[in-house]
């Protein structure tokens, strides 16, 4: 990431958003040319609605979230829909970092693969082979 993780400094919403969008950028092709309109936000934590809708009572439950139809169930008749968003929350991601031994840009990576996985419809397996063909 930037380094202060390192000197004990939390990183940034803008830290963990570069980071995360420098995952994107090695996506193998074809994936990035279809991630389309998908709209990247860092929030501090997931509001109290998001957390109902999958069914978690705390903010540092849940790291990530993809909010959007994947692609293979996607119409040329939607139309009117919010564009497809990725959220990563600093607060979860942070809190997760400190109670586990995984490098802060392995977790950063790993959340935003996974939401990633979602847009596209991925299984668990799939994710994890995107994941590794990304690796620094």
């Amino acid at each position: 990431m930037d380094g202060q993780e390192a000197m004990g400094i939390a990183p940034s919403a803008d830290a963990i958003e570069a980071h995360a969008r420098s995952v994107i950028a090695r996506l193998p092709a074809a994936f990035r040319a279809h991630l389309g309109e998908v709209v990247l936000l860092v929030e501090e934590e997931a509001d109290a609605e998001t957390l109902a809708a999958v069914g978690l009572e705390h903010p540092l439950e849940l790291t990530g979230i993809y909010h959007g139809r994947p692609v293979g169930e996607k119409s040329a008749f939607d139309t009117g829909a919010l564009p497809d968003r990725i959220h990563l929350y600093r607060q979860a991601i942070l809190a997760e970092w400190c109670e586990t031994d995984v490098r802060l840009d392995d977790l950063v990576a790993h959340v935003t693969i996974h939401e990633i996985g979602h847009h596209f419809g991925l299984s668990d397996d799939d994710m994890h082979a995107l994941e590794d063909a990304v690796a620094d």
